[in-house]
């Protein structure tokens, strides 16, 4: 027999009040939801986490942390979270630099067919000249490419370390993707030739910085790992 309850509305029944007594539990698929969206969060907040420690070692000086793991520090930090000082302390290019390059596809005959020198250098001037808002990539990508390039190869194109070979296939990556852009069609090998020519000194900086001789330097052909769009 149902037990009544008497309330100030009327009488209550205690099936009535045991039922509503409860909470109510979510669906299945929103529960679900909620957990995956929490996991998502967990998983970026731990991830900018690793990221601002490693930033922070490889910024900081010299330390047995970072003599220890150097190679996966670089691993992650190099080419797109390099970190320097040129905001506040910049240092202006005191050359003209310029980057061309050009691929070799071998044919069915077993002959070679090589492209025509591209000029990269003169995409990204077009891209920045008369442009108010220029973009990160055509300012920077492929002059930084080269600088960290440099300083990874030194005088020669042989690359002796993990970082300077993850340079040299990024330099290479970007020419490939840039002259399938342009051109289209298929190729195997990629090779650059940079061109410097010293700029002339201002009057009020004549003699601050000593002039540049004009250097033609040709890259061995690399093999890239994918073909032309």
């Amino acid at each position: 027999m149902t037990e009544l309850r008497h309330s100030e509305s009327g009488p209550v029944t205690q099936e009535y009040h045991d039922r509503t007594a409860q909470p109510v539990r979510p669906p299945r698929g929103v529960r679900a939801l909620k957990a995956g969206l929490c996991g998502a969060v967990a998983l970026c907040l731990a991830v900018s986490v690793v990221h601002v420690i490693l930033v922070f070692l490889h910024v900081a000086p010299a330390n047995t942390v970072s003599k220890r793991y150097g190679p996966q520090i670089n691993a992650w930090v190099f080419p797109f979270f390099e970190q320097n000082w040129r905001l506040f302390a910049p240092d202006p290019e005191s050359v003209n630099r310029q980057i061309l390059a050009r691929t070799a596809h071998t044919r069915s005959d077993g002959s070679v067919r090589v492209s025509p020198w591209f000029d990269l250098t003169a995409v990204d001037r077009s891209a920045v000249e008369h442009h108010v808002f220029p973009s990160h990539t055509a300012q920077n990508m492929l002059r930084r490419a080269w600088a960290t390039y440099v300083d990874s190869h030194g005088g020669d194109d042989k690359p002796r370390t993990e970082r300077a070979l993850m340079m040299q296939k990024y330099l290479s990556n970007i020419a490939a993707d840039r002259v399938a852009a342009h051109s289209g069609g298929t190729f195997e090998f990629v090779q650059l030739r940079v061109v410097t020519l010293s700029v002339a000194a201002t009057a009020t900086g004549a003699g601050s910085r000593p002039p540049t001789p004009v250097e033609n330097r040709m890259l061995p052909w690399w093999k890239v790992t994918r073909h032309a769009r």
